[in-house]
């Protein structure tokens, strides 16, 4: 259970690194030219292509020691959800499933931010969500309990 002197640091934290963004959705962004062929592509695809959500994961698993079936309950997943991410290679997960699954390993900061990216993710500065997971990696907070009751004094979704 989270103290109040840690509550209280997570609000702070939370209204202190909100950033607020402004786009202009008028602004038009230039379309890739029609010279660029699809060998170009295909080339570029492939050498800057990382290692997958998936191999990313079980990567960290097996560095772990633990077992599969260890890590997905202490992230609160079921199995056969879990199975899904093990046997569809291109499957991409909810965030907060990533989020919870970066928990379970215990995983560093940057760790976490590599996998989220992989699954298409990141954590940004004007989410009180985002913001209160990345309080929980630099606070060492790793309990799924303890991050749900941080979310829930914001009146958040938990995970």
């Amino acid at each position: 259970m989270l103290n109040d002197k840690i509550l209280q640091e997570l609000h702070d934290f939370v209204e202190t690194n909100r950033e607020i963004r402004i786009y202009d959705i008028h602004k038009e962004e230039p379309f890739l030219d029609e010279k660029i062929y699809s060998s170009e592509l295909e080339e570029f695809i492939e050498q800057h292509q990382s290692a997958s959500f998936s191999e990313r994961l079980f990567q960290h698993i097996d560095a772990t020691g633990q077992t599969d079936d260890f890590i997905y309950k202490k992230a609160g997943i079921d199995r056969k959800h879990f199975s899904k991410i093990r046997s569809i290679p291109e499957y991409k997960p909810s965030k907060r499933t990533v989020v919870a699954l970066c928990l379970s390993l215990e995983l560093s900061e940057q760790e976490t931010e590599d996998l989220l990216s992989a699954a298409g993710f990141s954590l940004s500065g004007n989410d009180r969500f985002d913001l209160v997971i990345q309080f929980c990696f630099e606070k060492k907070i790793y309990d799924i309990d303890d991050v749900n009751q941080a979310l829930y004094s914001l009146k958040l979704k938990p995970l």
